[in-house]
């Protein structure tokens, strides 16, 4: 590939003209394909007002060392103005292993907040008040044990939970193709997501139960394309799991959410967000036949792209940020969270995190960006792009649906192959310099001042290790023992495993002795080999 064309080459490969004008949009429907607000297929937005009638929540992501490291942060960021807590856990916690595992050693607390028990979400929420602060939770393999977790907590303080709003990412199918951090193997994982789904829509009409995530997938190296395609149909894979449990469709699906990324071409990622909310629309419309429109509609949270950030001249970070903030609010993502400057070089800072919040605050209050709904839309470029990106999507829709569906796609390593090799593209763009990134391979200053980065010691480690002993040398041990075999004879047989999870965290079973149990029954999982 030449200067030229990379210059004028998407992040996806697609090939952009000089000029857009009434012929790229030949065959076009303004009625059917762009519409108004609020209407099907949603292109412009969900809601008929968007951001005239409400603005989006800001939920910054947090979490590092110790329970109460934490909840400090959380009331930090709430003091400054954030609208919703978004909870980041440490590996350990993501891989279902206690903080005293001897495979968790150095990395407690290290990428998010260590939780291993009831104890530690109570710490952690401790002066928060869980029915008026809506709670994100990104935490996949061992979800619905962190999620009965936080259900104790809201019930010691006599919270019905049918008052307690937010939204638990628990999506598997993107830990095979892109974060690896499953616990079981597919078919048990898509067993307890639908449980948390059937459990939700029975007792808690204000959670999102599965957060579906193109976030992580992009980050693996995507285009995106390839993330909205992937994320859209792992979704559709768990509505048909859960229509096939016997869930009426329109009892579940508005309370879907998705999550995806914001990279750095401005352009093909608002019309990524609108892309997306047409095709939701049309393929639920075409394969599941809601009644209830809502059913239709895909709300999501965007986060600004942690791959896009360099550790060479992190201030540019900021300047990046904001630019992939813009394209998620003029793409009309419902929540937002923008990543600190810093956040390549270790956990952000109070003050990075801040001016990252504050770059949410100046769109939203300064840039008079939420005026109108849609402000882009009709316009020859954006509809062009939409319409590429719906298209090359539904190409790998057809693909998948050939093979069987995702699960077994990943069992044939499909998407990890075809993220690998935009990887490596995007990455032999990089060092060619085809593509400049400013500070690395253009624009480079050897001799940069370092920035004040948070580290993490060794006595988080320590603490939680001291802290689950004191807890285990204090709980009722029996009565311990009699809920994990409970769980494991309800996990062998169909019954829905929430109120069994539920049970084990009250008696004060830890995360990895949950995660254990389940794996007696589950098993473990091996990943194919990608060549």
């Amino acid at each position: 590939m030449d200067q030229r064309k990379a210059r004028f080459t998407s992040l996806s490969g697609l090939e952009i003209a000089r000029l857009y004008g009434a012929d790229d949009l030949k065959g076009w429907d303004a009625h059917s394909d762009l519409g108004a607000p609020g209407e099907f297929p949603y292109t412009r937005g969900v809601y008929s007002t968007m951001y005239r009638g409400r603005l989006w929540t800001m939920r910054q992501f947090a979490g590092f060392g110790s329970a109460e490291d934490t909840n400090r942060r959380f009331q930090y960021l709430l003091q400054h103005g954030q609208t919703g807590l978004s909870v980041a856990f440490d590996m350990p916690t993501l891989m279902g292993l206690d903080s005293d595992d001897t495979l968790a050693r150095g990395e407690v607390g290290h990428c998010g907040v260590a939780v291993s028990s009831l104890a530690d979400m109570e710490r952690l929420f401790e002066g928060i008040p869980l029915d008026q602060v809506t709670t994100s939770m990104t935490i996949n393999g061992p979800a619905a044990i962190l999620f009965a977790m936080y259900l104790a907590v809201a019930e010691r303080r006599g919270i019905p939970v049918a008052r307690l709003g937010g939204t638990l990412q628990n999506d598997i199918l993107k830990e095979y193709i892109a974060q690896k951090e499953w616990l079981f193997p597919p078919e048990p994982h898509l067993r307890l997501i639908i449980d948390t789904v059937a459990y939700c829509s029975r007792a808690m009409p204000k959670w999102h139960p599965i957060s579906i995530s193109g976030y992580h997938i992009r980050e693996a190296g995507s285009t995106a394309v390839q993330e909205l395609a992937f994320t859209l149909y792992d979704g559709l894979t768990y509505v048909d799991a859960a229509v096939r449990s016997g869930l009426n469709v329109d009892a579940f699906a508005p309370r879907l959410s998705f999550f995806f990324n914001v990279h750095n071409d401005l352009f093909e990622e608002i019309a990524k967000f609108r892309a997306a909310r047409r095709l939701w629309a049309r393929e639920m419309e075409q394969r599941y036949h809601p009644k209830d429109p809502r059913s239709l509609q895909l709300r999501c949270h965007a986060q600004t792209a942690g791959c896009s950030l360099m550790a060479q001249q992190p201030l540019n970070n900021v300047v990046r940020t904001t630019l992939q903030a813009l394209a998620a609010v003029l793409g009309g993502a419902q929540s937002l969270h923008t990543n600190s400057m810093d956040e390549t070089l270790a956990l952000p800072t109070e003050d990075s995190v801040k001016l990252a919040l504050r770059t949410q605050q100046i769109l939203a209050h300064e840039s008079e960006v939420t005026n109108t709904v849609d402000p882009l839309g009709g316009a020859y470029y954006i509809e062009s792009l939409t319409n590429r990106l719906e298209e090359e999507a539904r190409e790998y829709f057809r693909r998948l649906d050939q093979m069987g569906g995702m699960v077994r796609a990943i069992e044939q390593g499909f998407p990890q192959r075809e993220i690998l090799e935009a990887s490596l593209r995007y990455q032999g763009e990089v060092e060619r310099k085809e593509r400049v990134i400013v500070g690395v391979n253009e624009y480079v200053e050897p001799d940069e001042p370092p920035i004040p980065i948070l580290k993490i010691g060794p006595e988080v480690e320590q603490s939680q290790a001291k802290s689950l002993a004191d807890l285990r040398s204090r709980r009722d041990s029996f009565r311990m023992a009699g809920t994990l075999q409970a769980l494991q004879e309800a996990a062998a047989g169909d019954e829905n495993l929430m109120p069994y999870l539920i049970d084990a965290v009250k008696a004060q079973a830890t995360l990895g002795e949950i995660c254990a149990a389940l794996k007696e029954v589950f098993g473990t999982y091996r990943e194919p080999v990608v060549l």
